[in-house]
């Protein structure tokens, strides 16, 4: 059971395509496209007062330098009279695109400005375990892939 608050959208055995006009990048001082696109988008659709993208793709067996798995933690005032779901899908709608193309997996706090100013805290993604690669039951429902 996830916590509460937090909503894991995961593409099984999907990885990114680059052809969106994303690439993967090396190097901590060259531009984040992916990350940069997500937070510009965010900005623009949900005018937060608190907003932070955090890239975990280090945390995962991905290249190096590449954008995949993103934690989104955003405040707004469009969040309130919505749903936790609710708040989930407005802000998938928003980086549908992203969702479709690089990013692999997406964590999303969402709160209402009055949540935020109540518990400021930031969920921790955890530990890669390696998804489902370490599944013995995984074999057998996607034979030629294990």
């Amino acid at each position: 059971m996830l916590p509460t608050g937090l909503l894991v959208l995961r593409r099984a055995f999907r990885w990114p395509s680059l052809s969106a006009g994303y690439s993967v990048l090396s190097g901590s001082s060259m531009e984040k496209p992916v990350e940069a696109s997500i937070r510009a988008k965010l900005k623009d659709a949900l005018e937060p007062i608190h907003l932070e993208i955090i890239d975990d793709s280090h945390m995962h067996d991905v290249p190096r330098g590449s954008e995949t798995h993103f934690r989104v933690v955003v405040a707004s005032r469009r969040f309130e009279g919505l749903s936790l779901i609710h708040r989930h899908r407005l802000v998938n709608d928003i980086l549908q695109e992203e969702l479709a193309g690089p990013v692999h997996a997406l964590s999303i706090q969402a709160k209402t400005p009055q949540q935020w100013e109540k518990n400021p805290k930031i969920i921790q993604s955890p530990k890669c375990l390696g998804g489902s690669k370490h599944d013995p039951q995984m074999a057998g429902k996607l034979p030629g892939l294990m």
